[in-house]
């Protein structure tokens, strides 16, 4: 699979796609073709459909998983093998759930049992700014614009750099953390010289902090941005500047927030009530 290889790297990095992406986009066709033992471009159309079952039911792959999975395959044959075999295959689309919300209250209850400084700036930071995990983790000291009151996002999903927001009270335990830290390059170091710290190590931090503080809800630490769009929501801060706060490229993927906004559904009056 050498020349292959090859040439969807190429392919994926003229498109963009993030290292971290493209190793598993990689991973996974090579998978693939181990199970048949021979090269994807000598695959029929109903050996894939196979191979799309197994991880299906064999794997019991979650549903995310098996559609980035199924993304992979799909790149391989359209973008590097010029084939809409793929195309036909028709995979059950994606339930759609609403995601899980902190409530203010709960949000002051994470901070507030947590009291390594390193690790409150990592959560308020996250919540503050609308920030994917991956984009903590990758983030600078020149990244922080304090004349500006604004973080710049290099690198984010698909690419994209944009700027958000940087809150006071952000701002404010950050340079508590510098004083104390006194980080070099990374923001947030990790355990070895030179390097940021990892999406493992935000997770435990968020983990232990929820459980410290009570909260039973399914959260994880991507809540904190689901959070942070929702309570801009609340606010009456406009969908198109929370799309431009949060790097969406659709306007449709930022309204899911309208769905979870107490404003939005305690504004609507319910029939009988007019009726009174």
């Amino acid at each position: 699979m050498g020349e292959l290889r090859d040439q969807m790297i190429t392919e994926l990095q003229l498109r963009g796609f993030q290292t971290r992406t493209q190793r598993s986009y990689l991973r996974e066709v090579r998978n693939m073709a181990l199970y048949f033992n021979k090269s994807p471009e000598q695959l029929s159309e109903n050996e894939i459909k196979e191979y799309l079952l197994f991880l299906k039911d064999k794997r019991e792959l979650a549903d995310g998983t098996f559609r980035f999975y199924y993304s992979g395959i799909k790149f391989l044959y359209k973008q590097v093998l010029k084939r809409d075999v793929v195309e036909s295959i028709r995979v059950s689309r994606r339930n759609k759930k609403l995601p899980v919300v902190l409530d203010l209250s709960e949000v002051e209850a994470l901070l507030g049992v947590t009291e390594n400084i390193k690790h409150k700036a990592i959560l308020m930071l996250t919540y503050s700014a609308g920030l994917r995990i991956s984009e903590t983790t990758h983030l600078k000291i020149t990244d922080i614009d304090s004349k500006r009151m604004m973080v710049h996002v290099r690198q984010g999903k698909r690419g994209k750099d944009r700027y958000t927001i940087l809150s006071r009270r952000a701002l404010e335990c950050l340079r508590e953390y510098w004083r104390q830290c006194r980080p070099k390059e990374w923001l947030f170091e990790g355990q070895k010289e030179n390097t940021h710290i990892t999406v493992s190590a935000i997770n435990g931090i968020f983990q232990k902090a929820k459980k410290r503080a009570g909260i039973t809800k399914p959260a994880c630490v991507h809540t904190l941005r689901h959070s942070f769009a929702t309570h801009l929501i609340e606010a009456g801060t406009n969908l198109h500047h929370v799309q431009l706060l949060l790097g969406h490229s659709s306007p449709k993927t930022t309204t899911v927030y309208l769905h979870v906004s107490q404003v939005n559904l305690s504004q609507v009056t319910s029939p009988i009530d007019k009726k009174l």
